[in-house]
């Protein structure tokens, strides 16, 4: 799917709620006991992204939906593909009663990010020969089985290339299990592991983290700097479902 800021993006309609047609389907399967356990519904409240641009939430857009919630008090909505939405967009769903937000790539997105980052460290501190080589490891497995991703990237070598490594998609989250990848893996966490990285290096290529390492909050080695990363993601949502700021 190709998206653009000015094109409409498909919204679940109000009118299309019912939720007594849903009640009444669980009563029909004898399941009625069941109805008050329940306690979201999955709905498309105008956020997705493609594999380079991201639609943000648009309260305006929105607001029918999101008063429809406001009927069944013990209910919520589940807001579908809220990767990569900004903080305040996050924030912005919970008040409007979208409290459930779906993530998944945005996470695996993260990962990706730590593992090219120290992976670029990695090639300034040592000689090639002895360099895990996790990058083009990862570019010749996906070459090999391009099951996970042939069907979704499009383009030209180069296109096909970027959107391999970089696409907000991240169809490299199928391959990370790959034992070629995962040796790789280990090669580059051991690389890193016997001394501190140098601070500048983490300055350059995880400048987040060189903060929190400038602050004594966290440490200049490769599994913290990795888990870290991915928990800078989970802190927005944890921020926008508690009500706290932004953790930037």
């Amino acid at each position: 799917m190709k998206l653009s800021p000015s094109s409409p993006l498909p919204r679940l309609r109000p009118q299309t709620l019912r939720w007594k047609s849903h009640r009444r389907a669980f009563a029909e399967q004898g399941l009625s006991a069941i109805w008050p356990r329940i306690i979201g519904l999955v709905v498309q409240p105008g956020v997705e992204f493609d594999h380079t641009q991201v639609i943000d939430y648009q309260p305006e857009k929105a607001r029918a939906l999101s008063k429809l919630i406001t009927d069944s008090p013990t209910m919520v909505f589940e807001a579908h593909s809220t990767d990569y939405q900004t903080t305040q967009a996050l924030q912005q769903l919970v008040e409007d009663h979208f409290a459930i937000l779906k993530v998944g790539p945005g996470l695996t997105f993260a990962l990706r990010e730590a593992l090219f980052s120290l992976s670029a460290i990695e090639r300034e501190l040592l000689p090639a020969h002895k360099c895990s080589g996790l990058r083009d490891v990862l570019e010749s497995v996906m070459l090999d089985h391009p099951e996970h991703w042939q069907q979704h990237y499009h383009g030209n070598g180069d296109a096909l290339r970027l959107a391999r490594g970089y696409s907000y998609s991240d169809r490299v989250r199928y391959y990370w299990p790959d034992r070629d990848i995962d040796e790789a893996y280990d090669v580059l966490v051991r690389n890193l592991a016997h001394e501190p990285i140098p601070l500048p290096l983490i300055s350059q290529y995880l400048p987040l983290q060189y903060a929190k390492v400038r602050e004594a909050q966290l440490a200049a080695k490769p599994h913290e700097l990795i888990i870290d990363h991915i928990q800078d993601v989970l802190r927005q949502y944890h921020a926008a479902c508690n009500g706290e700021p932004s953790p930037h």
